[in-house]
């Protein structure tokens, strides 16, 4: 009789699954079943204090689009703050720097760099006390996603087309 070794007993193998196997992503129907569903997989308490949607090809084209890991989280904490498609979101840069751990001035300069890229479009807002926090238009990315978007749908569809039963056998009618 062997002994089994506890450490290789628990550490299964499991095939990661072929993007031909994985099914797409089911179509919600109303907004209800999307919380539900988004609660299910998150948690009610975890979806209670908010949620933000961004568009999958954000992430996908992150290399595409020249954007470091801390250009991502200082873009993904404007978007936390964009709530409404005609009003722009106006963090403090400090309440941006405390949430992702960077110091005040390492985000004005990732601002400063997303800006130059033309991703971001820091605009000074100001009140009869002074300046106060500036607001952030993100056009620019939103522009550059959409002449990005055509591209990744083709390649796509071509993977798709690939791995399908058959390859890429021409239909016959």
């Amino acid at each position: 009789m062997s002994k089994k070794d506890p450490a290789t007993e628990s550490a299964k193998v499991v095939p990661f699954p072929s993007s031909a196997s994985v099914p797409p992503p089911p179509v919600v129907k109303s907004a209800r079943e999307a919380k539900l569903r988004s609660e299910k997989k998150w948690g009610v308490d975890v979806m209670a204090v908010g949620f933000c949607i961004l568009p999958s090809l954000l992430f996908r084209a992150q290399h595409r689009l020249g954007l470091k890991s801390t250009h991502l989280a200082v873009i993904l904490q404007l978007a936390d703050f964009w709530w409404y498609d005609d009003k722009l979101p106006f963090p403090k840069k400090q309440t941006i720097a405390e949430r992702v751990g960077l110091k005040e001035k390492q985000v004005q300069r990732l601002i400063r760099d997303l800006q130059q890229r033309g991703y971001v479009k820091r605009i000074e807002r100001k009140t009869p006390h002074g300046q106060t926090s500036n607001s952030y238009d993100l056009s620019g990315l939103v522009k550059k996603l959409k002449e990005l978007a055509p591209e990744f749908l083709q390649a796509a569809d071509a993977k798709r087309k690939a791995e399908r039963r058959g390859g890429l056998k021409a239909k016959t009618a």
